[in-house]
């Protein structure tokens, strides 16, 4: 198995893992506290399990800043987004699964899609927006040296959870293009009809955040970039 298919492998899994325990989670408890600790402590499970591997992006708003920093080629995105949204449908399947075990509605459930009936399609895009910046600003920051990296798992997924908590009564938190594609899909109707906000505002939050942290830390990126020269 070359190196590479062992990354998208595990971003499958990864993704999966997060949004069957974050997602099912949601419809189980309903309880936002409980919610977005699910979604945070599957990350830091996840980033622990994975990180060596892929780095754990379980995101394609992740992949996507990689992508703007250099990190990963052009190819590299493109096959770990398939990964990341392949991961996503297996996990909304089988959430779907344990959903008709137990009896629920699943029109009821949901199976944790996004929403724009809080806020409105603008005011949704507005809080993704706000929320990805957030999330991906502090990726950035805890991943840009071997001091913090130790911790990264773990700040990245309270600050995952952080988000969660103003996020989950306006949209239901989204920050993952896969991760509300795939209850979307499976789902139908409205939710599918509303699912472009998700995809579309993490990517632009996500944009918004990188480009912002290489203009705060500009001599930091150029000092990388001259390391990596050498």
């Amino acid at each position: 198995m070359t190196k590479d298919l062992k990354k998208y492998i595990a971003e499958c899994i990864g993704t999966a893992v997060l949004v069957l325990f974050g997602c099912g989670t949601a419809i189980i408890s309903g309880d936002i506290l409980t919610t977005a600790m699910a979604f945070g402590l599957s990350i830091v499970a996840v980033a622990y399990a994975i990180g060596d591997i892929s780095g754990a992006h379980v995101n394609p708003a992740v992949s996507f800043a990689m992508w703007i920093r250099g990190k990963l080629t052009g190819k590299e995105f493109i096959f770990y987004a398939i990964a990341q949204v392949v991961g996503a449908f297996v996990g909304s399947l089988l959430l779907w699964a344990i959903v008709a075990f137990t009896g629920t509605d699943k029109a009821v459930s949901g199976l944790g899609a996004n929403t724009t009936s809080n806020l409105g399609i603008w005011g949704s895009m507005l809080v993704e927006v706000i929320l990805t910046f957030v999330f991906i600003y502090v990726i950035l920051g805890v991943t840009a040296s071997k001091e913090k990296s130790h911790l990264a798992g773990i700040v990245i997924g309270l600050t995952l959870a952080f988000v969660h908590i103003l996020g989950i009564r306006l949209t239901g938190t989204s920050v993952n293009p896969a991760r509300s594609l795939a209850p979307a899909v499976i789902m139908g109707g409205e939710a599918l009809s509303q699912v472009w906000v998700f995809i579309l505002a993490p990517f632009v939050g996500s944009a918004l955040a990188t480009l912002t942290y290489g203009i705060l830390n500009v001599e930091k990126v150029k000092k990388v970039t001259r390391i990596k020269s050498k």
